[in-house]
């Protein structure tokens, strides 16, 4: 198994990561990508928040749990005034989170980019073969990618065939 990489792909539809969950969950069954755990974000027109949901991890290894997109999901959509044992909780998540590039700007970016009436998908993924998820994807929303834990040259070359 090769290294797996975060990636967040936010849709202009409450709606679009809700379709493209349901293609990765199809092309994880057809192991054309190994799911680790992924979890969506979708916020209805006129609601007061965001509505989350982890989806079953089809690998089960590797798998973040409902603890870590919980507190992920907490820091940057709700942030409520936290008790000190939470908080010193929060400050070892958010530290471990910034080994994986997961840091204030990400918190801010995701923060600012779902907003009411768009979705996200938040992705933990390796194995891809891109082509064929690409040919799955043809004909749904296409998704702006926020956010990756790749480098340089292997986000640009997944940005090119996204674009296609």
């Amino acid at each position: 198994m090769s290294q797996a990489t975060l990636t967040v792909w936010k849709y202009r539809t409450a709606a679009g990561a809700r379709t493209a969950e349901e293609t990765i969950t199809q092309l994880a069954r057809q192991n054309l990508i190994s799911v680790h755990d992924a979890a969506v974000v979708f916020w209805e027109e006129g609601a007061t928040k965001p509505k989350t949901r982890q989806l079953a991890s089809t690998t089960g290894a590797g798998a973040l749990g409902g603890t870590f997109w919980g507190m992920l999901f907490g820091l940057i959509f709700f942030v409520p005034l936290l008790g000190a044992a939470i908080g010193a909780a929060t400050g070892a998540l958010a530290g471990s989170l910034t080994d994986v590039g997961i840091d204030d700007g990400f918190i801010n970016r995701v923060r600012d980019e779902i907003t009411p009436g768009t979705s996200a998908l938040f992705l933990m993924s390796s194995d891809a073969v891109v082509d064929k998820v690409r040919d799955a994807m043809a004909g749904q929303e296409t998704p702006e990618l926020i956010f990756t834990n790749l480098n340089a040259e292997q986000e640009a070359a997944l940005r090119e065939v996204f674009a296609e």
